[in-house]
């Protein structure tokens, strides 16, 4: 098996970003599968196309995606992504979209189709925090998130993809106030652990993961 590990660039004002540090982290071989690391821009459309072109040039079996969510205060796996760009700050180009679909001819949503279930109580057989997240945001966590699972059904179909949302690092809320964060490390073993649950469910666990707000 082949997955290939997306992570953003710094945006909004930060540094570093956690995803990309996390994702060159990760080990090249995770319980036989072999890791392909790719660093993305923070920029809705042209973030996308760089993806698209690592799965012509790849051919992962899985994509999966990582992107910060400053602010949570666990390692939250993504279950739906929403066909809406409406960005509250600009991306890395400048552009700021608003209530404009990612694609014009797409479905309103598309549903991860990775074991979300099993990869949470994985992640938490680490003990380490972790849930489902029933909204990957607006922005362009959502847009690769919908995006390449459009891209997959369109293109590329037999594939898998999903997303994963992970906490500031502590360096990062040293002037944020009462903001929650998350080591590197601990970071590098939750997704670790979530690849190994991608790799060996076969069909993912019946549990609750849902949420009343």
């Amino acid at each position: 098996m082949k997955i290939l590990v997306t992570g953003f660039d710094p945006f909004g004002g930060e540094k570093i970003n956690p995803a990309i540090e996390s994702v060159k982290k990760l080990s090249d071989t995770i319980a036989g599968a072999q890791i392909v690391k790719l660093e993305i821009p923070t920029v809705c459309h042209r973030s996308l196309a760089v993806i698209d072109q690592a799965i012509q040039e790849h051919n992962p079996d899985v994509v999966l995606s990582i992107g910060q969510a400053g602010g949570r205060t666990d390692i939250t796996v993504e279950r739906i992504g929403i066909n809406m760009d409406d960005c509250r700050i600009p991306d890395n180009d400048g552009q700021q979209i608003i209530d404009e679909p990612v694609f014009p001819n797409g479905p309103a949503a598309y549903f991860s189709n990775l074991p979300i279930k099993a990869m949470v109580a994985r992640i938490q057989e680490r003990q380490i925090p972790a849930s489902v997240s029933n909204s990957a945001g607006t922005f362009v966590c959502n847009h690769v998130l919908y995006g390449v699972r459009h891209i997959i059904e369109t293109k590329y179909p037999g594939k898998r993809s999903g997303f994963i949302h992970i906490p500031f690092l502590p360096q990062q809320v040293i002037d944020k106030k009462n903001m929650p964060s998350m080591s590197l490390d601990s970071i590098v073993e939750a997704l670790t652990a979530v690849i190994e649950a991608i790799i060996d469910t076969q069909e993912d666990i019946k549990v609750t993961g849902g949420a009343t707000h």
